[in-house]
């Protein structure tokens, strides 16, 4: 399948705001910033829930930067924030107060969501289950 220079560059521009969203967050995961440990702490997964997250994201951004791995980058990206989305949802709000964010995270929870979402679409063919017969 040949593909189209506007497939290529949006491909490239959601991927690369995906991987700079979850690359940027682990400094503050990593070293124990005051936010994340608030947050897993409240959800009462603390150190291990902030570090693994991490690793998670870290693996999901690696994976989305390269072309042989950009669909499980993405499903990966997917499910750690949806992960993050529905603990805002019920147990943390979506703005922390109490960190000074008003909010922030979430919206940033929610376009790496939909950026995920947006690189599956586009490389939904590269899908193992997708065009293959039972």
């Amino acid at each position: 399948m040949a593909l189209t220079r506007a497939f290529v560059w949006t491909s490239w521009a959601l991927r690369l705001i995906v991987a700079t969203i979850l690359l940027q967050t682990l400094f503050f995961k990593f070293s124990a910033a005051k936010e994340s440990v608030y947050i897993f702490s409240t959800l009462g997964m603390e150190p291990w829930g902030r570090i693994g997250s991490g690793v998670a994201e870290l693996i999901a951004s690696i994976l989305l930067l390269i072309p042989r791995t950009i669909t499980q980058g993405a499903l990966l990206s997917l499910a750690v924030i949806s992960g993050a989305i529905v603990s805002h949802l019920t147990r943390l709000g979506i703005a922390l107060p109490a960190v000074g964010d008003h909010g922030e995270l979430f919206a940033l929870a929610v376009v790496v969501f939909v950026g995920s979402l947006g690189v599956l679409l586009l490389h939904r063919q590269e899908l193992p289950w997708i065009g293959r017969e039972p």
